[in-house]
């Protein structure tokens, strides 16, 4: 027998044709001398009719038997309007058993009881599972809009080395030990970004590649330690045109996988904006709750725990109103207090609004006016619930906007089909790494300063404002980038100023300046983080599920095990020793 059709595609205009189909067994259901089967496979299911008596050897069929089957194509007495292959079944009249199989491990469809570690032991019978093919089909389906959109706007998809030279990005780099250079080792490319900029100074003008990158982190929902990105330089375009070029590929991947128009251009949001109003640097702007500024009402404060923080040079006062949160009880306000503590709050002072007055155990701190003043500023309403974190700015907009997303979720306040992206602008070029006191790239020590902070950098480098800009997808940034440098004094200057010595900078990036001095175009460009792209369209709870053989939060990959140990020839031969750190 041969295949004739998928079990996704056959229709009514089927009916009385002969077909031949191969698929996995899905569910099996005997009524008396009538077997029904569904057939599956990644296009769909067709439900198989088996006269037992004609075909004895489909009661022996069982979940996950892998079959193949020829028959004649009928209209269903009764339709099924959730399956695309509903209002037809097949009437076997011949069956081969392909391969047999063992009771799975998990329940192959859309909803399984399996846990997470189980799913990813069993990854293959996991993939089996429709609404798992459909993630990484539609994944797939991204990735070839995105690169069709690429090809057709002149740019060029050129590889870069995976095993590169160790230079500090962000991150911590996975070390590769060389056999022939003992002693010395490769680091796996966090990113393309010397190279992609060293193709800019070779001429390209217009680069892309999908590619691989690594990074030794700590894990979460959205992040895994080796992942994909969709990688793109340009020169001589100025960062509003690259983002409306970007907008535009956007379209395209939203149009061809979704069907779905795009409004353009994206709201542009400054970094500072994002953070007083969202509380977040990668905004959800589905909803409009936003944090509202006290240091006006509290000016003259007499509750020490706001005059101490207003005498700080960025201290802030911040509130976000709960609509219709004044049921909380205790437990669940002592909840909140420690989601803000978690984001840095020493505290959190709430305050219910009932019948047009304020209650709350910091009111009696307050004076009449600043109550008046308050309700005044959060426009409050009845049965409203208010939330105030006094701290650093950042601590205060970051603690408040933990709340605000944690809101969004308990009470379902966004449209889980809406697409709401938002371009993040004008990042601190630094921050201060409290640690160990000094400053870091914000994005990376590559970002070009804005123009008119050039002044700032010797006085007040924190001041700082970089040609830097993250696009955000209801709440998750699915990229980042930015216009570089390409002035070696300016670039030397930046590695300087985040502690790097003149020998440092020589040894790490001696080759990558000195390419600055044969004439280097304006470049910028952005990396689209592909999983996470792809986990936020497909609906998906966790980068996880969206890419095929992923590692667990524990950085293991269940169905290998890896990492594992190798042998001490291994070892010998790439000229290392394991030391037992326990016995030293």
């Amino acid at each position: 027998m041969k295949r004739t059709h998928t079990n996704g595609e056959l229709r009514q205009s089927d009916v009385n044709s002969e077909v031949t189909l191969v698929g996995w067994v899905s569910k099996k259901r005997n009524f008396g001398s009538i077997i029904f089967i569904d057939l599956r496979d990644r296009y769909g299911l067709t439900q198989l009719v088996f006269n037992e008596e004609e075909i004895p050897e489909a009661n022996l069929l069982k979940s996950e038997y892998l079959i193949e089957v020829k028959g004649i194509v009928e209209q269903r007495q009764e339709a099924n309007d959730k399956l695309e292959t509903g209002q037809i079944e097949v009437k076997v009249s011949e069956l081969k058993l392909i391969n047999k199989a063992k009771q799975s491990p998990l329940l192959i469809q859309d909803k399984t009881d399996a846990l997470e570690d189980t799913r990813m032991k069993y990854r293959y019978l996991d993939l089996r599972r429709p609404i798992m093919q459909k993630r990484l089909i539609e994944r797939a389906k991204m990735t070839s809009a995105m690169r069709r959109f690429l090809d057709n706007s002149e740019f060029i998809e050129i590889e870069t080395p995976m095993l590169t030279k160790s230079t500090p990005e962000g991150a911590r780099e996975y070390l590769v030990p060389s056999r022939v250079h003992p002693g010395e080792f490769y680091a796996l490319a966090q990113s393309p970004q010397i190279f992609k900029q060293l193709l800019m100074i070779s001429g390209f003008e217009r680069y892309y590649q999908v590619a691989r990158c690594f990074r030794d982190e700590d894990l979460r929902a959205d992040r895994q330690l080796d992942f994909t990105q969709v990688d793109i330089e340009v020169s001589f375009l100025e960062e509003e045109e690259f983002q409306s070029l970007i907008e535009e590929m956007m379209k395209e991947v939203l149009a061809s996988v979704y069907q779905k128009d795009l409004v353009t251009p994206f709201r542009r949001v400054p970094f500072d904006e994002a953070l007083n109003s969202y509380g977040s640097d990668k905004p959800d702007v589905r909803f409009d709750w936003k944090l509202i500024d006290l240091n006006k009402v509290f000016v003259n404060s007499e509750f020490k725990v706001f005059s101490d923080v207003l005498e700080t040079k960025d201290g802030a006062i911040k509130a976000l109103v709960i609509k219709n949160g004044a049921d909380h009880t205790r437990k669940e306000i002592d909840s909140l207090t420690d989601l803000a503590k978690k984001y840095g709050a020493k505290g959190l002072v709430t305050l219910k609004y009932q019948d047009n007055e304020l209650s709350g155990s910091a009111l009696k701190f307050f004076s009449e006016q600043e109550q008046k003043d308050l309700i005044e500023t959060t426009k409050v309403e009845n049965e409203d619930l208010i939330c105030i974190v006094a701290s650093d700015w950042e601590t205060t907009c970051n603690s408040l906007g933990a709340l605000r997303l944690h809101c969004r979720d308990k009470y379902e306040l966004v449209d889980k089909e809406e697409l709401a992206f938002v371009w993040v602008t004008d990042f601190p070029m630094f921050e201060l790494n409290e640690d160990s006191n000094r400053l870091v790239a914000r994005h990376h020590p590559f970002t070009r300063p804005k123009v008119d902070s050039l002044e700032q950098l010797s006085l007040d480098p924190l001041s700082v404002k970089a040609y830097a800009y993250d696009l955000v997808l209801n709440g998750f940034e699915v990229a980042g980038g930015s216009l570089r440098i390409y002035d070696a004094e300016m670039q030397s200057k930046i590695f300087e100023l985040i502690g790097f010595t003149k020998e440092q900078i020589e040894t790490r990036f001696g080759f990558f300046i000195d390419a600055f001095n044969y004439g280097t175009p304006p470049h910028g460009g952005i990396a689209f983080g592909l999983d996470r792209l792809a986990m936020v369209l497909t609906g998906s709870d966790s980068i996880r599920d969206v890419i095929a053989f992923p590692k667990n939060a524990s950085a293991r990959d269940p169905l290998t095990n890896a990492p594992t140990p190798v042998g001490k020839d291994v070892l010998e031969e790439l000229h290392l020793e394991i030391v037992d750190q326990k016995n030293q």
